[in-house]
Formats: structure tokens, C-alpha cells, sequence
């Protein structure tokens, strides 16, 4: 199936730059939100950054305005999906809200559509048992931001079909990521890993073992990484990491994955990292700025 239309659930800063990257792809892109204000948020968070390249001499004028020209705001979903050949959705990692998504996709989508799932950790099968057609239901977990990283995590379970997985990597591959593919297991191969590191790293911070700053260019500069595991998880959103670790401490009934109290305590102040100004870093300047935790 050649893909030619396709529809984005959530225009958060997830779901805004999967849509960009479908739009780059030269699909027709549907971006949808249930909220107007988040749905212009995410269509501005797509201008600025192409008005951004265009500063940089990264893009052309000509590019953005060929971008743009594929991407359409819709502010009703029956509308957004009608005439998709994939539909991805990015809204929160709340396994209600997916399965309530992916129902009102069984019905409304067209019959051959795939249905890809932007989740870090939950369960596929959980999510396409909603459908009709968990066959045709994947993983695809994208990695913030989106436009920039070039990694696409597919992720099938047990009725996930290869004529889907065929798709969905030749889907990642049109908009320029290099895919792996998963079993439906928690944390899959990237979340599982990721945020132990990043609440370590959380741990460590609290012990006083050194500065975040520290902790951070100990890993990128020791072992390579392109970003430390504090900042990340202030990229990320403090908020996002602690359910990611509450799924997997409760799939494997293993407390090595429970959150750290410092994390459970910035999340609880409402500290979520770079979304919110501040995190583990203070990011009011724009840069990380260490800051204390009193």
C-alpha cells in the first residue's frame, strides 16, 4: 500500500513533530487535537521550527511553503481520519485514553488503515485489543524531538501482521528514520533502558555524589552520549519518565523500577523539566541553569 494521507492524534510536542515529519514526508497530514488551543500550539511549534531552518540555511523558503501545503489543522477527528492510509496517534501515556482513541479509530478510520501507537512503554496488545483489527495495530515510538532524531522504535505484538510491519517500516523510512523492531514487551528496547539510567542519575543527584552538571558531562563526554541523562529527562518531562517507571515496576513487579522520591517530589511541585521552565535544570533562560532542590 502506498501511503499518500495521513492523520496525527495530539498536537503536543510529541504529536506536532510527527506531523511535521509526515508533512516533510510528502503526505497529506492531518493534525488533530481535541483541544483548540493545543492544536494551534502544535501547528505553531511546526512554523517556528521551518522558520528556523530557514535562518539557519537548513530549509528554503520554497520547502516550508511545500511543507506547509501538506499539513491541515482539523479540529474534528471523524474528519481527520476519514481518508487516511495511517493513523498515528501521540496523546498521553494513559491506557484508557489510547484504548478509547484506538475505538473511535476502528470506526472511523478507513478499513485498510494502519493504526500506529507513539507509546514508550504501554502495552500494544492492551491498545489494539480496542479494535477490530489488531492486525493492522503497531508501535511506532518516535523520539523528541522528532524531526531531529533518527530513530524509530516499531514495536509488534503477538497479531501485529507482516504486511503491517512491512508498511510501518517503509513509512519510517520516508520520514528518514532508521527503524528497529521489538517485541511487545514493557519498556520495549529504548524506555526500558532510558529512564533506569535517568533515574539513577536522579539518584545519584540526591546523594550528593556530584552536580547535575556534572553527572550530565560524565556521560557525554565518558561514554559518548549525546546528551546527559538529566537533561534528557527534563527534555522529556519528569512527568513522562515516572509513569514509564510506574508501568514497569508494575508489569514486572520489580521495585528496582520504582521512582526516585526526588523525582516523585518535582513532579508533585509541578517541576517537569523544560515544558514547564523548570526541572531538574532551571530553563528560564533557555539554557540549563543548575539550581538547588529545597
Amino acid at each position: 500500500m502506498a501511503i499518500e494521507r495521513v492523520a496525527v492524534i495530539g498536537a503536543g510536542t510529541m504529536g506536532a513533530g510527527i506531523a511535521q515529519v509526515c508533512a516533510q514526508a510528502g503526505w497529506r497530514t492531518n493534525l488533530y487535537d481535541a483541544f483548540p488551543d493545543g492544536l494551534e500550539r502544535g501547528m505553531e511549534r511546526i512554523a517556528a521550527f521551518w522558520e528556523k531552518g530557514i535562518a539557519r540555511g537548513k530549509t528554503t523558503p520554497e520547502q516550508r511553503d511545500e511543507w506547509s501545503a501538506n499539513l491541515m489543522a482539523v479540529g474534528d477527528l471523524a474528519a481527520a481520519v476519514k481518508e487516511a492510509d495511517m493513523v498515528i496517534e501521540a496523546v498521553p501515556e494513559i491506557p484508557e485514553l489510547k484504548q478509547r482513541i484506538f475505538s473511535d479509530l476502528d470506526e472511523l478510520a478507513p478499513p485498510h488503515a494502519i493504526l500506529g501507537t507513539n507509546t514508550s512503554s504501554l502495552s500494544i496488545a492492551d491498545i489494539a485489543a480496542a479494535t477490530s483489527r489488531p492486525s493492522q495495530v503497531i508501535g511506532m515510538h518516535f523520539f523528541n524531538p522528532v524531526p531531529i532524531m533518527k530513530l524509530l522504535e516499531l514495536v509488534r505484538h503477538e497479531h501485529t501482521s507482516e504486511t503491517t510491519i512491512a508498511e510501518a517500516q517503509e513509512a519510517g523510512q520516508a520520514m528518514g528514520k532508521t527503524c528497529i523492531l521489538v517485541r511487545d514487551i514493557p519498556g520495549f528496547a529504548t524506555s526500558r533502558l532510558g529512564v533506569v539510567l535517568g533515574n539513577e542519575a536522579i539518584r545519584m543527584l540526591a546523594d550528593g555524589v556530584a552536580s547535575a552538571k556534572d553527572i550530565d558531562t560524565a556521560m557525554v563526554l565518558g561514554y559518548k552520549h549525546p546528551m546527559g541523562p538529566l537533561a534528557l529527562t527534563d527534555l522529556v518531562g519528569l512527568d513522562v519518565r515516572r509513569d514509564i517507571l510506574l508501568n514497569l515496576q508494575r508489569s514486572f513487579n520489580d521495585d528496582a523500577y520504582a521512582p526516585h522520591p526526588l523525582l516523585e517530589r518535582l513532579v508533585a511541585e509541578g517541576r517537569l523539566g523544560k515544558k514547564t521552565g523548570k526541572g531538574i535544570y532551571d530553563w528560564s533562560s533557555g539554557q540549563a541553569e543548575e539550581t538547588n532542590f529545597e
